[in-house]
């Protein structure tokens, strides 16, 4: 199971294109990277901390997956992965909210540890006067993974015309035979560090690094 769904440089990597900042960094640690994206109309931007990486990117006509993991590690093998999805939903589901999308990833989450599932909602807010909900859903064992792992993740889903973005970081430990305890202002800490995260207009002609959108 691989998932229970300023300017100092510019770097280009997949599709995405990030600048680094370093303003809150000690010396000696690696910048975190303002990363952004096109995805289906949109520019979808958020904070990559520096000690992450992405290794896997996959586009279709329908959907948009992206991850990132802690340098070293893998899809397969991973402690902290963060992603960024993107999905249409105007032709199936038009009225389908941010809050039940959230709701659905930790549907998820429940089917692969019924016993020792967790949820936090954090609540409904807005991003770019879009509508978002942000929630915690927890595993203190996931079934599918043979037992060995816990897994808690923070989902900011978002709301954009037909088309939902989501926003997630989702962290293993060991497993747990009970709920896990979820740790709101440790969760809250890591929503800070992905800020800003933001949905901008693709303007026509406009070039990576997008300074419409990292300039807001």
């Amino acid at each position: 199971m691989r998932r229970l769904m300023y300017l100092l440089a510019l770097i280009c990597v997949w599709s995405d294109c990030a600048v680094a900042d370093d303003s809150n960094k000690a010396p000696g640690n690696p910048p975190d990277m303002i990363v952004i994206s096109p995805i289906f109309g949109k520019l979808v931007m958020f904070t990559l901390p520096g000690d992450f990486t992405t290794v896997f990117e996959q586009p279709t006509a329908d959907s948009y997956i992206r991850e990132a993991v802690l340098k070293g590690e893998t899809t397969e093998k991973w402690s902290q992965m963060i992603t960024v999805t993107g999905a249409k939903t105007a032709a199936t589901h038009p009225d389908l909210s941010a809050q039940y999308f959230a709701a659905q990833i930790a549907a998820g989450f429940q089917k692969a540890c019924p016993k020792t599932f967790a949820v936090k909602p954090l609540g409904r807010t807005e991003i770019s006067s879009e509508d978002a909900f942000v929630a915690v859903a927890s595993c203190g064992k996931i079934d599918a993974s043979g037992g060995n792992d816990s897994e808690t993740a923070l989902i900011v889903a978002i709301k954009s015309a037909g088309i939902l973005y989501t926003v997630q970081w989702a962290e293993r430990t060991p497993a747990n035979a009970e709920n896990l305890t979820i740790d709101e202002s440790k969760w809250k800490d890591r929503l800070a560090k992905l800020a800003p995260i933001r949905l901008c207009p693709i303007k026509s002609g406009e070039k990576p690094p997008y300074p419409s959108c990292v300039s807001k």
